[in-house]
């Protein structure tokens, strides 16, 4: 496993990124409306893309068509966007993306209600999921373990009575896209790779509100819910610093 131990320099330099990432999740969540297509939403992060001078980091990835991942419902990660998807009221939308800019990655992702009438169960399946990537990124400092982390999210995720969906996990970034360590959402405290001064780390809980398993579709890309129940998903790009966890994508 090769571990990439970023410069302040660097690091400074992933901020950038990681805020356009953020700047542009913001815009998109502004398209997201009962009526809009996923398509929608991958047109204005293109446009804002495009705008900004950041290159996307999903589109041609082992493949992949788009600059987003949308994924909508059930749906737990790398949905494609589709003219044919219309998001409706009630419905809750996953939005991933990420960029390059000066050959540093910002990757990040957030969840969000299409409309104003979220049911309970959704909103708390939503809360609870950002609660969790929070509560993981608490747990970041140098000498702290990955299954520290891990533990931090799965802790708060089974408290309420969820799932964490294990196939999908998180990992480093920073000259590219997916670098060492994986980053798993569940872990035994103590346990695992010890995080150092200047690793950077995608932490991104995928929770389910019922089983945990997943399978992906005949598309290749979209991961689903094996038993139909809502998925939410939410992510930010993380560097240890000295002082604990610096949140790259505020």
């Amino acid at each position: 496993m090769a571990i990439v131990i970023k410069s302040p320099q660097e690091i400074e330099k992933m901020r950038r990124s990681g805020k356009a990432v953020r700047e542009i999740l913001e815009y998109v969540r502004g398209f997201v409306k009962p009526g809009a297509t996923t398509l929608d939403l991958e047109a204005a992060a293109a446009a804002k893309m495009k705008e900004m001078g950041a290159i996307p980091a999903f589109k041609g990835y082992r493949g992949y068509p788009c600059v987003l991942c949308t994924s909508v419902n059930q749906e737990v990660v790398h949905g494609i966007p589709s003219a044919g998807r219309s998001l409706r009221e009630g419905d809750i939308v996953s939005i991933d993306t990420g960029v390059v800019i000066e050959g540093f990655y910002g990757d990040s992702a957030i969840t969000v209600p299409v409309g104003d009438k979220l049911s309970t169960s959704a909103k708390r399946l939503l809360d609870v999921t950002e609660a969790s990537l929070e509560s993981g990124i608490r747990a970041v400092k140098a000498g702290a373990t990955l299954g520290d982390v891990g533990a931090a999210v799965q802790e708060v995720v089974e408290a309420e009575g969820f799932s964490v969906v294990r196939e999908f996990v998180g990992h480093g970034i920073g000259t590219r896209l997916h670098e060492d360590p994986q980053v798993p959402n569940y872990g035994r405290r103590g346990q695992g790779l010890k995080l150092r001064t200047g690793m950077v780390l995608c932490i991104e809980p995928m929770v389910n509100a019922g089983g945990a398993g997943v399978q992906v579709l005949k598309d290749g890309w979209t991961a689903v819910t094996e038993d139909g129940s809502l998925s939410a998903h939410f992510e930010h790009t993380i560097a240890v610093t000295d002082d604990g966890a610096l949140v790259l994508t505020q």
